[in-house]
């Protein structure tokens, strides 16, 4: 395991050994915890999630609402919130996000195959905010989205989570269009919980270890305060290969290159806290204050790409030299490929060799003669003194999560309902990158760099009211409410060195346009001080809330919804549904409902710069705002057919709208029960990060136009184009731009932005059946199935969206999945088999549609067996994936290392097991 950092494993364990402490000193509550438990388990399951009413049960709704408990999620292997989720809801599927920037820290999660940020997700019935995360490499479905990270709750802290598989934007507002997931937060007034963890993989990598604690305390004879608490890391795991750049330079005799070069596995997590409490107290028979609120932090630390010391664009790549001198000469003269050279004198040409002639080990060493020249000469300088053998960063981020939520809720009045509410949450991320280099800085580069960071805030202020009219034998519930919602999206500027324009990249007197190397943090260039500030968005939404139940076989549903942001204007989206009972057993319900996604203000406002891997090489895409700088010159070029311009319809950012409709049944026949549920959700102008465009294809089209003299092609979509750099440069010295609000972009190959580009048809099925089984005297056995089935259709894409990424929305999901899952308990023995089904699906390996990986279906197994030593102490054994199967393998591994298919709906990591202490009263 990694060494802890700066005392923070004895803090938080403390505080964590203070609760379980605090929770043993109340042994006496444990037997009637124990009683309310049993009886609990007999009634109907209540939900909150759905309904405005206070008393409806999962049977009883209009739309499908399943309930996951809080010990489903801790009985498994995994400490992951999102892995738990994977295998105990059908339609949520998340992967391991290797070497995907800021996606590495929050994993983007997908529910009944949309975004991330079309599911809302509740705490306590209350809005979670947003990470401040953006996931610009999403495998396509998710690139551009902004959702919560739900990492940030502990495990030990549920009670449920209730999974509301239905369009809601009329009843909760914007993002509600795949579903609704609601965290329900531990309330007990008495007992608690401690738990300890500890697994790995088969392979002997990621050994990972979890401590928790959970306690509730009366709060005299009508209130409560209950409070968790966990503590835990995990370390990375590897599955690579060689590249087979990295192996030929190692046979060439470049002894300086890692084995594996890269790295592909999960990341490193240190440091991972999380604190949830909950409270509330009644003020009077009818009336209660709460509250509720958490505090997060982790440190995550990942791989990147390997930086090739031949031929990375910026650092090593020169041009071609003679290779008797190093002086420049073409190649169709003799010249052969370099490693470049700075002249640090910067006032006067020919110092120095242009490039370092790669003459050695067929063509893959640098010439010992004229790198000697270079070492020698204090003027001269490459980057394979510093870096023989390349380099591959590592990047990362340090999350800080906190959010205070309270309110007042009861009755007045004869049996007016009321809850009013605020709530506050920030989301915090600074970035850092290690082992690597800002190029124009030259030998005076730092090796790590704090690249800035994001953070987003969020203000809730919500009334909601409700009245029931009594009518008929049935009744009628009306609700209503209000919110108020504001959101702030702030980009912090990195340290100067990350975003530097450093001197061998700087125009001067003998080099015009710069020596040709890169600038910025190689991998994850910086925020430069333009790039930073805040933006803000805010959302005022009334709504009407009504639920009939005319009569005992009838319930009908309908609410509508007003909404009114700043930036994006307002919009009314409605819902109808109903229940009918055909027997005591069986019932039919539906829905038809609208909904919306607003952008928000990161979406909008967001400056990015991250390297990719394209065409086989590495390359820097940036994304921007449409009305920056850099985005007007975009949109021009994509809207104009004058001048090169593609001719295309202009870029625009809007919200994206649903219409979605579920028809299904439900059934209850005492020891089985069983839901079917078909969707239809059709989503218009969605929001997403466009495909990349070339961005000095626009600055030769903004050249063109201008009139100004560059060394750009006739053709720009063919023929090999000019560095952006340069085309900058000779732009700002035209007055057609000021070079200042480009700073850190020089090296942009590619571009993308916000946009509204396409719509989607996403259809499938819901099946979940409980069955209690196998009847044993003393003992009980019950079995789970669940299947979904969820098919992607893209419809009206832009034609900035390319094939393969279109392919990636459809078919990167897997449109089969489900699981099998049996439990039996016998005496102080509990058992847990779980069969996990992932259908088929299809990868661009490396976002690249030329490397397709089609990976079949798999089937994995879990299992778990626990023993109760004495009252109260169960120790468990369980594995995951016990079969150690795998996904599908890559057959481009030779390219960047992966051994597998990477995003496999299950993860790569093989098998892994774990054991646990668990003690409750």
């Amino acid at each position: 395991m990694k060494t802890v950092r700066n005392g923070a494993f004895g803090a938080k364990t403390a505080l964590l050994c203070g609760v379980a402490i605090f929770a043993s000193a109340s042994p006496a509550m444990a037997q009637d915890a124990g009683d309310a438990s049993a009886s609990a388990a007999t009634q109907p399951a209540i939900i909150v999630t759905g309904t405005r009413q206070s008393d409806r049960s999962a049977a009883d709704t209009v739309a499908p609402v399943d309930i996951v408990t809080g010990e489903e999620l801790t009985n498994q292997a995994d400490t992951d919130m999102s892995n738990l989720l994977r295998v105990a809801v059908p339609s949520f599927n998340v992967n391991t996000q290797p070497i995907s920037d800021a996606a590495t820290l929050v994993r983007p999660a997908n529910l009944r195959g949309l975004s991330p940020d079309n599911t809302l997700v509740l705490v306590n019935g209350k809005r979670m905010h947003r990470a401040a995360v953006i996931t610009f490499l999403g495998g396509g479905i998710a690139d551009g989205s902004q959702g919560p990270d739900v990492s940030t709750i502990p495990t030990i802290a549920i009670k449920q989570l209730e999974v509301l598989r239905d369009g809601a934007s009329s009843q909760y507002g914007s993002d509600a269009i795949a579903g609704v997931m609601n965290f329900i937060i531990k309330d007990a007034p008495e007992g608690g919980m401690v738990s300890a963890k500890w697994g790995s993989t088969y392979e002997g990598d990621g050994d990972n270890y979890q401590i928790g604690a959970n306690i509730g305390v009366p709060l005299g004879d009508a209130g409560f305060f209950n409070i968790s608490a966990e503590y835990g890391e995990s370390d990375a795991t590897s599955r690579s290969v060689q590249r087979d750049d990295a192996a030929a330079l190692i046979a060439a005799g470049n002894t300086a290159v890692a084995d594996p070069a890269q790295i592909w596995g999960q990341p490193n997590v240190n440091d991972d806290f999380k604190l949830f409490a909950n409270f509330g107290v009644d003020l009077s028979p009818e009336i209660e204050l709460y509250a509720f609120g958490n505090y997060a932090e982790r440190n995550v630390d990942g791989g990147f790409f390997f930086r090739n010391p031949t031929n990375r664009a910026g650092v090593y790549a020169g041009p071609t030299v003679d290779p008797a001198t190093g002086q420049p000469l073409a190649a169709n003269a003799g010249g052969v490929p370099s490693v470049l050279v700075g002249d640090l004198s910067l006032d006067t040409a020919g110092d120095c060799p242009a490039g370092i002639p790669l003459t050695q080990g067929g063509g893959l060493i640098p010439d010992p003669t004229i790198l000697a020249v270079v070492q020698a000469s204090a003027n001269c300088f490459s980057f394979v003194e510093l870096f023989p053998g390349g380099f591959t960063p590592r990047f990362g981020g340090d999350l800080e999560d906190y959010s205070f939520a309270g309110g007042i809720r009861g009755q007045v009045l004869g049996g007016l309902d009321f809850d009013l509410s605020y709530r506050y949450g920030s989301n915090d991320v600074s970035f850092f990158i290690r082992n690597t280099i800002n190029a124009s800085l030259g030998p005076n580069t730092p090796t790590e760099f704090n690249p800035g960071g994001y953070r987003q805030q969020e203000n809730l202020v919500n009334l909601d009211l409700g009245y029931e009219i009594p009518m008929g034998s049935g009744s009628v519930y009306v609700a209503a409410g209000a919110e108020y919602r504001k959101e702030k999206f702030t980009i912090t500027p990195g340290d100067p060195a990350s975003f530097a324009l450093g001197p061998l990249a700087q125009p001067s007197v003998a080099y015009p346009v710069g020596q040709g190397f890169s600038t910025s943090s190689n991998g994850f260039g910086g925020f430069s001080d333009n790039a930073g500030g805040s933006s803000t968005e805010d959302n005022k939404a009334g709504y009407i809330d009504i639920e009939a139940d005319l009569a005992d076989a009838l319930t009908l549903q309908a609410a509508v919804r007003y909404e009114d942001t700043k930036s994006f204007g307002n919009t009314t989206t409605w819902k109808v549904g109903a229940l009918y009972k055909l027997s005591d057993a069986l019932r039919l319900r539906g829905t038809y409902s609208t909904g919306f996604h607003v952008p928000t203000a990161g979406q909008a406002n967001v400056i990015n710069v991250t390297t990719q891997f394209s065409n086989g090489q590495l390359q820097d895409e940036g994304t921007f705002p449409l009305f920056s700088p850099a985005g007007v010159i975009v949109s021009d070029y994509v809207s104009d057919t004058a001048n090169q311009g593609l001719g295309l319809a202009r870029p625009t950012l809007g919200p994206e709208k649903s219409d979605s409709f579920t028809l299904g049944m439900a059934g209850d026949f005492g020891d089985v029960t069983f839901t079917l549920d078909y969707f239809n959700i059709k989503l218009k102008d969605r929001i997403s990060r466009s495909s990349t465009i070339s961005f000095p294809a626009a600055l030769c089209y903004l050249a063109a136009r201008e009139g100004v003299a560059t060394a750009c092609p006739a053709d720009f979509a063919n023929d090999p184009l000019p560095r952006t750099a340069d085309l900058l440069a000779q732009l700002d010295t035209a007055g057609v731009i000021d070079r200042n609000d480009f700073t850190g972009f020089e090296d942009l190959t590619a571009f993308a932005f916000f946009n509204n580009a396409f719509d989607t048809r996403t259809q499938g099925i819901d099946f979940v059946a409980n069955a209690r089984i196998f009847p044993i005297p003393g003992g009980t056995t019950r079995a789970t199935l669940a299947i979904n089935y969820t098919k992607t259709k893209v419809l009206n894409a832009d034609p900035t969206i390319s094939a393969g990424r279109i392919r990636q929305l459809e078919e990167n999901l897997p449109r089969w999945k489900g699981f099998l899952n049996l439990t039996h308990e016998q005496g102080r023995f509990r058992g847990l088999l779980r069969a996990n089904y992932f259908g088929k699906f299809w990868e661009a390996h490396l976002d690249d549609d030329t490397l397709p990986i089609d990976a079949g279906s798999e089937i994995t197994l879990d299992a778990e067996l626990g023993y109760e030593v004495i009252d109260g102490l169960e120790i468990a054994l369980g594995a995951q994936n016990f079969l150690d199967n795998y996904p599908e393998s890559n057959p481009w591994a030779g390219i960047a290392g992966a051994r597998y298919a990477v995003t496999s709906p299950f993860g790569f990591n093989g098998g892994s097991y774990y054991i646990r202490a668990r003690f409750q009263w």
